[in-house]
């Protein structure tokens, strides 16, 4: 079983959405990320440049999700998982899972709806 790296709960403001007053107005989301890679030589030599940081995978994440309007968490989700794999050489596989909390559904009481993607640096072809 690899090793991973999980990142939860990252909360941003976007204005993603189909409707256009979510796309006006926005709201915010949630993100969980897992990276999976070997760290086996990270926790041998505590070295930082053998594992992802962490606050710098945030900041990709949060320049996404606040960035450019898309319709779809899925269109969100697929942006995250490209940039991970081509920013983070040493990482083989992303699963990430993109919330939108409390989303405007007409007429039912929900509290979050989400999309989760696993995609591996095979899948899209990135080195």
């Amino acid at each position: 079983m690899p090793d991973r790296i999980l990142l939860e709960g990252l909360q941003f403001y976007g204005y993603h959405g189909v409707h256009p007053e979510e796309r006006r107005l926005g709201q915010r989301f949630a993100v969980d990320l897992e990276l999976e890679l070997d760290l086996t030589v990270a926790g041998t030599r505590d070295a930082l440049d053998q594992t992802v940081d962490y606050g710098a995978l945030a900041r990709t994440v949060r320049e996404i999700v606040e960035g450019e309007p898309r319709q779809l968490l899925e269109a969100v989700a697929d942006a995250i998982v490209r940039v991970v794999l081509h920013s983070y050489p040493n990482v083989e596989a992303v699963t990430v899972r993109v919330w939108k909390l409390a989303p405007p559904i007409r007429g039912l009481p929900v509290g979050r709806a989400g999309v989760e993607l696993r995609r591996t640096r095979r899948d899209l072809g990135a080195t």
